[in-house]
């Protein structure tokens, strides 16, 4: 995922001496206009270091292990997919040189909050509640909804079907907080897990009864693994947009390249062509 690396070590060191010279009072001192000169060069040399600071800099983006279509492992072992490519073709757009640690959602999170990574891109909803958090977030890249699956051959068709039994959801998701609020008017329990196919194997293996996830994470699970499960019409929430997130402000540069990017592979059609590649759409 290298795109470019630039290091710069500039060094710099400077001596003024300052010798008095025997004479009447009428010999004057060093002119004022060598000091500003001097002040003038080190302020250059500030902002030259400064400037080539910026450009060597790698930043560290985390992501999930698996959200397929979004960041997953293909069947050559490389770590592709719609997030992969839109970060790849806006720092290229941008410039900037990154690094992707495949970390998984809660540790990605973590990442960023200790500091330990930039940015995240993980298949993120972008909402008022993770904005009040402390997460900043890039403008939306992919608009998404989440909703509830079950077994390919469940009776199960909507969610006054769900009382008494546990549905999965993945930790601190949007699809776990849209199971939460409805959990107390069905009458069903929440069961958490740590990535979604570990999730979906739960769904399969029958230990619940259905799980909610983002709808085109598991369209395309079903369509291209042939995972024995279906997706329940009328189970949808409204979409929120997926964004790029960072958790600290000093980092609000790579948001900002971000959004420049985006707004350029949008203009020159290389992001309908990442969308297309992943969803056909």
């Amino acid at each position: 995922m290298k795109k470019r690396l630039l290091t710069v070590v500039l060094g710099m060191a400077m001596a003024a001496t300052m010798t008095a010279c025997g004479g009447t009072a009428e010999t004057p001192a060093a002119p004022a206009a060598d000091d500003t000169a001097a002040e003038e060069t080190t302020e250059a040399a500030a902002e030259e270091t400064a400037d080539a600071s910026t450009e060597s800099k790698k930043w560290i983006i985390a992501t999930d292990t698996a959200f397929k279509p979004f960041e997953y492992t293909d069947e050559s072992g490389d770590f592709v997919g719609i997030d992969m490519d839109i970060l790849a073709a806006v720092a290229e757009d941008q410039g900037f040189d990154y690094e992707v640690q495949v970390l998984g959602w809660d540790a990605s999170i973590a990442a960023c909050q200790a500091g330990q990574a930039d940015g995240m891109i993980a298949g993120a909803s972008i909402t008022d509640e993770r904005k009040a958090s402390g997460w900043i977030f890039s403008d939306g890249y992919y608009d998404a909804n989440q909703c509830m699956a079950v077994a390919a051959d469940s009776d199960i068709k909507g969610f006054s079907d769900l009382d008494g039994l546990s549905v999965a959801v993945k930790t601190g998701t949007m699809s776990a907080s849209y199971a939460e609020s409805l959990a107390p008017d069905y009458g069903f329990t929440v069961t958490y897990f740590e990535d979604s196919p570990t999730m979906y194997q739960a769904v399969v293996g029958g230990q619940v009864a259905g799980c909610f996830d983002d709808t085109p994470i598991m369209a395309s699970n079903i369509k291209d693994s042939g995972i024995a499960m279906k997706l329940v019409d009328g189970t949808g929430n409204d979409p929120a947009a997926y964004g790029f997130a960072i958790f600290n402000a000093d980092n609000q540069e790579l948001v900002d390249m971000f959004n420049k990017g985006l707004a350029n592979i949008k203009s020159n059609g290389t992001y309908d062509e990442i969308i297309a590649k992943y969803l056909g759409e």
